[in-house]
């Protein structure tokens, strides 16, 4: 655990580098990508989505593309094409940007729910269907989606199958005064993402993150766990509860925050750090105001986990 929790200081300094007084959500972006779990970063613009996810991009020494979601992108722009080789005599495959391992998919509730659905298999399987053809994508692979979740004109609202298959979603929100004329004088003359370099090899990070599987979860803790999805089920305020892949996920994020504290066992207040990034873009409440749904989604929330006993510490 020891090798996991000096990975996740030195990805956390390196993007600090750029993203100022966000710690927390910097944390909560390495718990994701040590659960190899895909990211959704919903705000307003200018509050430093893209900025964090080419960051992290950065500070790993593997692939990563972008790519901007728009009304006119097709699947096959994600995926990839097949197409005739006239000096071949045959159809070849052209790749698409979704053969990568980190993907910015930028403004993705731009894009038409044909292209959106597209993404639904590579991210629960990391693999792609085209032409009757699987083809497996590279590991560690992960989807960073932004989103601004005020503007609506010309957007697609992601289905709940969509925002299930995130295993988390994060709002970066603005820096405080100190921060920010911080970040005025750092980028005065040159952004210092440009100066990033990667601290973290791809084999470092596939070995980390089987290291963080082994994180012991007590059986207290998974009861735990499936009381709080029970609980947003049986609320006769949530229309859509937690699914077993909410459940699922909130294990694991546990299983992170505890290996990143250099512990080999999970504790209750592992999972009480993550629950709501975890479970509230997974839950659907049946009344709500479009303006603060996520106020009411907490509010919910809270009054779930208020009627769940925490159980007592297990190794």
């Amino acid at each position: 655990m020891e090798k996991v929790k000096q990975v996740s200081e030195a990805l956390k300094e390196n993007i600090q580098k750029v993203i100022k007084g966000k710690e927390v959500q910097i944390e909560k972006i390495i718990v994701a990508l040590l659960c190899e779990g895909h990211i959704l970063l919903e705000d307003l613009p200018g509050t430093g989505k893209t900025t964090v996810a080419k960051a992290l991009a950065k500070s790993l020494d593997c692939g990563f593309k972008r790519i901007q979601f728009t009304p006119d992108l097709l699947p096959t722009d994600l995926m990839g094409v097949n197409f005739y080789n006239q000096k071949q005599g045959d159809f070849i495959f052209r790749e698409g940007p979704i053969f990568t391992n980190i993907l910015l998919a930028d403004e993705i509730n731009r894009a038409t729910p044909r292209t959106q659905s597209s993404l639904l298999e590579c991210m629960e399987e990391t693999q792609v269907s085209i032409d009757g053809i699987t083809y497996l994508l590279d590991k560690p692979f992960l989807v960073i989606a932004t989103q601004n979740p005020i503007e609506t004109q010309g957007t697609f609202p992601l289905p709940e199958a969509q925002l299930d298959r995130f295993f988390m979603r994060l709002n970066m929100g603005y820096p405080d005064k100190e921060d920010e004329m911080s970040i005025l004088t750092n980028q005065r003359a040159q952004s210092p993402i440009e100066l990033l370099e990667p601290v973290i090899t791809k084999d470092e990070l596939k070995e980390v993150q089987r290291v963080v599987k082994e994180v012991k979860v007590g059986e207290s803790i998974k009861e735990y766990i499936v009381n709080i999805s029970r609980g947003t089920r049986a609320s006769d305020k949530i229309k859509i509860g937690l699914s077993l892949r909410g459940s699922l996920a909130m294990m694991k994020a546990a299983q992170a925050t505890a290996a990143m504290q250099g512990r080999d066992y999970v504790i209750p207040d592992d999972v009480k750090k993550i629950v709501y990034d975890v479970a509230m873009h997974r839950i659907v409440c049946k009344h709500y105001s479009v303006v603060n749904t996520e106020n009411v989604s907490r509010t919910v929330l809270d009054e779930v986990i208020s009627q769940v006993e925490v159980p007592k510490e297990e190794v």
